[in-house]
């Protein structure tokens, strides 16, 4: 729309996944209208998008959702500055990554969440996932060895996908109660042995965001 924003993001506070977006848009320079929708109210979402999920996109007509749908389009349809690198071979490292993140990462807070709902959560279970997380910070740390970010020495969709809830690591606003953010803080502790880990949060968390 000419003399407007270009899209509309469709987004909640503190959300990690639509955290993604807001790095990945204003990486781009991309103009964009926020609606903040409340987790009380998701009708404007709904209507939009036909469910409840955040974040979601509107643009020229086109309606997607899921954060990692959304990179994937904002990088087809605003080429530069690249999210994803051109090289094919490095394209695919970018691709296992996030499949990784999403698939195995994900996979530990998202169980203690639902362990901790429960009113007899399974103590091994706990222990398990817990320890999964805490080892998971060294290998953050060696990926950033030696460079500026997760797969390089440029900012990319590595880094927007995992930047939301390893930031975790380093803070939470203690006014944030959001028990899967508290499971991010608590079991991702992040210690004088994960310097680089430490520099590439607090070089991230610089970055502007779309809204």
């Amino acid at each position: 729309m000419a003399g407007g924003p270009s899209i509309r993001l469709y987004r909640a506070e503190l959300s990690t996944n639509c955290e993604r977006v807001g790095l990945a848009i204003a990486h781009k320079g991309i103009e964009a209208q926020s609606v903040l929708i409340s987790y009380d109210d998701r009708g404007p979402v709904e209507a939009i998008s036909g469910q409840g999920l955040v974040p979601v996109i509107e643009d020229a007509g086109e309606v997607i959702n899921d954060s990692v749908a959304i990179l994937r389009h904002l990088e087809r349809r605003w080429p530069e500055p690249a999210l994803f690198p051109a090289d094919p071979a490095a394209r695919a490292e970018v691709d296992v990554f996030i499949d990784w993140f999403e698939r195995v990462y994900k996979a530990a807070p998202n169980e203690l969440e639902d362990q901790l709902e429960r009113d007899d959560p399974d103590e091994r279970v706990l222990e398990r996932r817990g320890a999964e997380m805490r080892a998971r910070l060294d290998v953050f740390e060696r990926l950033l060895s030696g460079r500026e970010y997760l797969l390089g020495d440029t900012f990319g969709a590595a880094d927007c996908v995992a930047y939301p809830f390893l930031k975790y690591a380093a803070h939470r606003d203690p006014n944030d109660t959001e028990l899967f953010h508290v499971i991010l803080a608590d079991e991702q502790p992040l210690g004088d042995d994960h310097p680089n880990l430490g520099a590439w949060i607090e070089r991230v968390g610089e970055r502007p965001r779309a809204y």
